[in-house]
């Protein structure tokens, strides 16, 4: 099985349950790992059997930007779903990362990371 990489999509969106949350953007940063089989497009180079990069990203963004969920596991779930909707992926690897949570101390982020298979 082969895989598309995305790492590293930032956004700014309203997620969280503490009130200021839901009306002050915070950055959100996503890595996905797209696993399907790349064969067609490769030996066609042809975009039409793969994923289009800048569709993907859109997606991902109008998401972040436009939805507002308590937890980034949400956030995380609702992006995995969209992409195995539409696009032919056999399974999705997210990591939703944010890093200023709302947490008093030293950190570099919060993250939550799923698989979700077709």
């Amino acid at each position: 099985m082969d895989k598309i990489i995305a790492k590293g999509l930032t956004f700014s969106g309203c997620h969280g349950v503490l009130p200021t949350e839901k009306t002050t953007p915070q950055t959100f940063i996503i890595d996905l790992e797209l696993w399907l089989d790349l064969k067609l497009a490769a030996r066609n180079d042809d975009i039409n059997f793969t994923v289009n990069y800048d569709q993907l990203f859109h997606q991902v963004e109008r998401i972040v930007k436009e939805e507002s969920f308590n937890l980034i596991e949400t956030l995380a779930e609702t992006i995995a779903q969209k992409i195995i909707n539409d696009y032919p992926v056999e399974a999705v690897e997210i990591t939703v990362y944010k890093p200023q949570a709302p947490v008093s101390g030293n950190f570099d982020h919060f993250a939550v990371k799923m698989i979700r298979f077709r």
